[in-house]
């Protein structure tokens, strides 16, 4: 019951969130994965790794897809997760911490950037 209730409350979130609110969502997350790639790494857990590392992939491409093209910073924001999907194969690939070292700093940057746009929309 409690499982059910819990799925429920976090769907009507999800539901209710502004745009806004789901892109930093989106980006906590993909920071959060990347985090975990790099503990994983740390530890050994390819496995953990792999499945964190393919998960920031899909949470960069889904960014990618979802882009409003209306908006000329759309082709900049275009490129800069082309280049993140590229460092995440290249992170994938390698097993190389140091990927994640000078990813996750881009990544942080860009969702501060999301989030005080968002404040100063006002929305």
């Amino acid at each position: 019951m409690y499982q059910n209730g819990y799925q429920q409350y976090k769907m009507q979130s999800v539901n209710t969130m502004t745009k806004g609110e789901m892109l930093l969502l989106l980006y906590d997350e993909l920071i959060k994965r990347l985090t975990r790639a790099e503990l994983s790494l740390e530890k050994k857990d390819y496995e953990a790794f792999e499945a964190s590392a393919k998960r920031a992939g899909e949470i960069v491409q889904y960014l990618k897809d979802t882009l409003n093209v209306e908006y000329s910073i759309s082709r900049e924001l275009q490129r800069m997760y082309d280049f993140f999907l590229y460092e995440i194969s290249r992170l994938q690939a390698s097993r190389n911490k140091a990927v994640i070292e000078e990813l996750k700093p881009l990544v942080m940057e860009l969702r501060d950037a999301f989030r005080q746009a968002d404040k100063s929309s006002g929305v």
